[in-house]
């Protein structure tokens, strides 16, 4: 069996299996390599300051609550032989699939990303989700805040098998529905998402405090506190 370090686009050709798991904290630097080229993607790289360090601290934290109460990461993995058997994770089994290349795909990535698990598999994509709430339907739901596929491995029904992953877990859970945003220009997503039964709402904008604008409220929130704390004196 080969290592972690071994995997190659060499050994991903013809039949391949692919694997949609839980991650955990071994996942990190890939998790952390795989938002980096997102934000490329997404032309947002300014934006972008996750540290190993951080995503550990909140995407991992001790104790961990369970898959899908919190923020839950989903790693997709293709590996050039079958996975071993894996039991549920929080409740969740792993998702296996077998795929089957009709021409090499050259991913010159591959030894980056291999999996820390090892068996020779290569980390291809994920998926991040958390729980939100819907009062109109008085039930919770999952936001899925992120969702990427390596540029090598895209156009093959992987992000279609991350998303089925997230929507059949919601609707395990009994929660009321799946909700996550698209920039307007990606015009090829937002066909993928309607083709599989997504709804897109254009009516619908973004609303955000960030940055310097969500740290004006907590400087605000201490000026008023200082000066009530001025007037009792």
């Amino acid at each position: 069996m080969s290592s972690a370090a071994d995997a190659s686009s060499e050994n991903l050709n013809g039949a391949v299996w692919a694997q949609i798991r839980i991650s955990d904290s071994r996942d990190v630097p890939n998790i952390r390599r795989l938002i980096r080229q997102m934000a490329e993607f997404e032309r947002l790289t300014h934006l972008f300051s996750a540290t190993e360090a951080s995503l550990s601290a909140t995407l991992f934290p001790s104790p961990a609550p369970p898959p899908f109460r919190s923020f839950t990461v989903l790693i997709l993995e293709l590996s050039p032989t079958p996975f071993p058997t894996s039991n549920a994770d929080g409740g969740f089994s792993p998702i296996v699939r077998q795929l089957h290349l009709e021409t090499p795909v050259e991913d010159a990535e591959a030894g980056e990303f291999a999996s820390p698990r090892g068996g020779g598999a290569v980390v291809v994509g994920f998926v991040l989700c958390f729980p939100n709430y819907s009062s109109f339907l008085a039930k919770p739901g999952l936001y899925v805040e992120d969702i990427f596929v390596r540029a090598a491995w895209r156009r093959r029904g992987l992000g279609r098998m991350m998303l089925a992953a997230v929507a059949r877990q919601a609707a395990l859970l009994g929660m009321g529905r799946v909700e996550w945003c698209v920039l307007d220009w990606n015009v090829n997503a937002i066909k993928f998402y309607e083709e599989m039964g997504a709804e897109v709402l254009p009516m619908w904008r973004i609303c955000r405090f960030s940055g310097p604008a969500l740290q004006a409220y907590r400087l605000q929130l201490h000026d008023k506190q200082g000066e009530a704390a001025a007037k009792e004196e």
